[in-house]
């Protein structure tokens, strides 16, 4: 079975970095494409970023500039460097492959605050 984890996460400063993880482990075929999500309470997840299988990168508005989505040193691991934090960037982020995606993992909470 495969399952995501995603580490990283913490409360951060406004105008604070962090980098956020993501493995998939289990038995997966090849190098998939992979994408982070967030989710506040009460609203839809939203999808940030994604890595494709030939590492194409695309952005959504809310993370073009400032958040930079990577393969890790794995197969199947991605990265998102997240630069000048705002405290509207405070949500649970998840990762998932987005073409075809599976379970749900835990997600890392990022907290912006002063």
């Amino acid at each position: 079975q495969v399952q995501l984890v995603e580490s990283g996460g913490g409360l951060v400063r406004p105008g604070g970095s962090l980098r956020l993880s993501c493995s998939a482990s289990g038995a997966i075929s090849g190098t998939k494409a992979m994408a982070w999500y967030r989710q506040v309470p009460g609203k839809d997840r939203e999808l940030l970023a994604i890595i494709t299988r030939t590492d194409t990168l695309t952005y959504a508005e809310a993370a073009k500039g400032r958040f930079t989505i990577s393969r890790g040193n794995t197969r199947n691991t991605a990265i998102l460097q997240m630069n000048s934090l705002k405290p509207e960037d405070t949500a649970v982020y998840y990762c998932n492959f987005p073409f075809d995606p599976i379970a749900w993992g835990q997600g890392t909470q990022v907290t912006v605050s002063s």
